[in-house]
């Protein structure tokens, strides 16, 4: 019986350990409020002032490279469920391909992979991922539902597939365009386990202050050209 208590014991731990520790802010209908409207105000307020950006970039994606304007992103959101947003296309149309000949220069601990110099990318995706362009058709997830502006980054269904159980408590609330990762030098981030050490930091602190905050800072980052 104390063998089986015991066991008993350790499983409990082990599903304790899995779950994230939450603001209590996530609780309150008020505070959720205040986040989707912030969500759905500013997307669409974005998506109204940067239409004719969104055609220009549409445009030399189109003539810059051969394939599809928009890449299907396919990503895991909240609660472990699977969906589709989209980014412009910054790679050439057979990145994914391409992706398994380069596993072995991987320089990202973990199951994300991530190289400096990417072959994949196009010369304009350089461009576009340097000012974070490309993250911008994620603004009609937002709209939709499927993602917030600030929440941990989706991971992508061959990312998910490998991630462990203690690495799905970033998957408790709605994932995001921005968050802590993407203002606490994202490019020189080599370990997923500090990735993800950062979204759950902001899991656990979240409040409407703190993605304002955020919003600001990523605003900076954008406008800097830090992205890669």
């Amino acid at each position: 019986m104390e063998c089986h208590n015991s066991l008993a014991s350790n499983v409990d731990n082990k599903e304790q350990r899995a779950k994230a520790v939450l603001s209590p802010n996530w609780g309150s209908l008020v505070q959720l409020t205040i986040k989707r409207t912030m969500d759905v105000v500013g997307s669409a307020m974005l998506l109204i002032l940067l239409s004719p950006l969104f055609l220009i970039l549409a445009i030399l994606v189109r003539i810059s490279s051969s394939g599809p304007i928009f890449y299907r992103w396919r990503v895991v959101g909240r609660n472990d469920r699977p969906f589709i947003s989209y980014k412009f296309r910054s790679m050439y149309k057979n990145a994914d391909e391409m992706k398994a000949k380069l596993a072995h220069l991987n320089e990202m601990s973990g199951p994300v992979f991530k190289i400096t110099d990417d072959p994949r990318i196009t010369p304009l995706g350089k461009w576009l991922r340097r000012y974070s362009l490309d993250e911008l058709p994620q603004l009609y997830s937002v709209i939709k539902g499927d993602m917030s502006l600030v929440g941990p980054r989706p991971p992508l269904l061959s990312e998910y597939a490998r991630f462990t159980e203690y690495q799905k408590q970033k998957l408790s609330v709605k994932p995001g365009m921005t968050c802590l990762w993407q203002i606490s030098g994202r490019n020189d981030i080599a370990d997923f386990d500090r990735w993800l050490k950062l979204d759950l930091e902001y899991i656990q602190r979240w409040n409407p202050k703190l993605d304002l905050w955020i919003l600001l800072r990523t605003a900076n980052e954008v406008f800097s050209g830090s992205g890669k």
